[in-house]
């Protein structure tokens, strides 16, 4: 089993263990549902709710070294936690709030990525999302990925944009909305 396979696993168990609320998400979500690359983090969406982070916060800084400085303040400020396994492999691990968050934190599914090594995934649809939303280089190729390796057809594209636009909204960023558009319909095309 790979090493970032076994970090995601023993991640997965901290969480389920405290009976929390997660999904991973990232790269390992991208090596399932989109076009495989290389990754060197393991990212997770934890559901914290607003105002009671801090519990969680500091159950993670007990167990894992922190990347920044003043990591508690600057995980509570940025609302993403960076650590490090002791193996030196980076966690990312946002703390979900929204109703986005929560909605793909409850759709997760487990996805066996190696023989006995089953995680929790956010679905391909909520990978979209939050791909296109970040709206980096990077992102777009993950979208155009996960657009190939699905089919523009299996996807729930109510879901989709029922998640995507109010999201575009907060950030004012109508062309993210656009550019997903645009995208869908060359790999819809390719596909004909």
């Amino acid at each position: 089993m790979n090493e970032l396979t076994k970090l995601a696993l023993e991640l997965q168990s901290f969480c389920e263990e405290r009976k929390w609320s997660f999904c991973i998400i990232g790269g390992i979500a991208v090596q399932h549902w989109g076009e495989p690359r290389f990754t060197k983090d393991v990212d997770i969406t934890l559901l914290t709710g607003f105002g009671n982070e801090e519990r969680f916060v500091d159950d993670f800084l007990a167990a894992y070294e922190a990347r920044v400085s003043d990591a508690r303040a600057f995980a509570l400020q940025n609302r993403v936690m960076l650590l490090r396994s002791s193996q030196g492999i980076g966690i990312d691990i946002a703390l979900g709030a929204l109703p986005f968050e929560d909605q793909a934190v409850k759709r997760a599914v487990k996805i066996e990525m190696e023989p006995g090594a089953s995680l929790r995934l956010c679905t391909a649809e909520d990978l979209l999302v939050m791909k296109a939303f970040a709206s980096r280089p990077l992102d777009w190729n993950d979208v155009r990925g996960i657009l190939v390796r699905q089919g523009t057809r299996q996807l729930d594209w109510k879901y989709i944009d029922r998640q995507l636009q109010p999201l575009c909204e907060i950030k004012e960023a109508p062309e993210i909305l656009t550019q997903l558009e645009k995208l869908r319909r060359e790999v819809a095309q390719s596909e004909a």
